[in-house]
């Protein structure tokens, strides 16, 4: 029986066009900036050290590809930080996500997130949505330092640091393989179909329109 629900952002709580058309833009015309004030600060100075060759290039050449690599996730999510606290940003959710989490929330089932953007860009999203602060309905926030999100064994180390069975845990995304990767390490999944970001039904697996059409998937 689901009593755990693992979600994905991009596609699935949030529309594409945010991350691409706010967050990544944002972080990219604030980053030297952010650079200049920041960058000897300990938190900053540790990603950095992470980061080979020309700093400033480097980073522009994985932000230009969209590269899933922590350092870049770990900086964007300080320069967002930065954004939101400024008021610059707030935090997009379909309409149909808050009402849901809250519900589920209410219910007992136990809520976490899983994106290739760092737990820090994660909390904020949410702290800062524009449904209000819905950070303390989740119990964890999932990231590429735990492994690449269509590999199997970072679902089963959810599932471990859940202390939970992963046939206990429903895995919401919008992307295919990611699903596949979770039903390959026993979780239950369901595809989520956004017909406002294009997403194409996969038919290998459980699909939904939105959160509300999820409900089917849980324990009356």
């Amino acid at each position: 029986m689901i009593t755990h629900i693992l979600s994905d952002i991009e596609g699935t709580t949030t529309a594409i066009a945010f991350v691409h058309r706010s967050l990544f833009p944002y972080a990219a015309s604030a980053l030297e900036d952010f650079l200049a004030q920041h960058g000897d600060d300990p938190e900053v100075a540790a990603i950095l050290a992470e980061v080979p060759g020309d700093k400033l290039a480097t980073l522009r050449g994985w932000m230009a590809a969209d590269a899933k690599v922590t350092p870049l996730k770990a900086l964007q999510g300080l320069i967002w930080q930065q954004g939101y606290a400024d008021g610059a940003l707030r935090g997009h959710l379909w309409p149909d996500v808050a009402a849901s989490l809250r519900a589920w929330h209410a219910r007992g089932l136990h809520l976490a997130i899983y994106s290739s953007g760092s737990e820090g860009a994660q909390r904020l999203l949410f702290r800062h949505s524009e449904a209000g602060d819905l950070e303390p309905l989740f119990e964890g926030f999932f990231d590429t330092r735990l492994g690449a999100k269509r590999e199997a064994g970072s679902y089963a180390r959810i599932a471990q640091a859940w202390a939970v069975a992963p046939s206990a845990i429903l895995f919401l995304s919008d992307v295919a393989e990611e699903l596949d990767a979770a039903r390959e390490a026993g979780l239950a999944t369901c595809q989520l179909v956004r017909a406002e970001d294009g997403t194409l039904a996969s038919g290998r697996h459980p699909q939904a329109a939105d959160f509300h059409a999820v409900n089917a998937l849980l324990p009356a």
